[in-house]
């Protein structure tokens, strides 16, 4: 998968459309990411001890990643990305649009 824990994404379509947000987690199995501050839904929680309330709770719910673009920070937008290999055999990820290399 071209998304990874901590990389920063920004949403391209839906309700939380040109947001940025830190990946939390990411689902390889379904192809979803959960991202931080993004993609809120609400849950109904029961109280569990006495000194926890209960009630309505918004939480991140996962976002598939056909939705996501990962953000470069030359271009200043959301990118695709490459994948490619550097000296010494090791494999990097780089923004399509500027060439700058993002991440390992």
């Amino acid at each position: 998968m071209s998304i990874r824990k901590e990389d920063l994404v920004v949403v391209i379509t839906g309700k939380d459309k040109a947001k940025t947000g830190k990946v939390l987690r990411v689902f390889p199995q379904s192809g979803r990411a959960i991202v931080e501050g993004l993609h809120l839904v609400k849950r109904h929680m029961r109280r569990r001890a006495q000194d926890e309330p209960g009630g309505i709770v918004e939480k991140e719910s996962p976002m598939h990643i056909s939705n996501i673009l990962l953000f470069c920070r030359r271009c200043n937008v959301g990118s695709r990305i490459g994948k490619k290999e550097i000296k010494g055999g090791e494999r990097v990820r780089f923004c399509r649009r500027c060439g700058e290399v993002i991440g390992k």
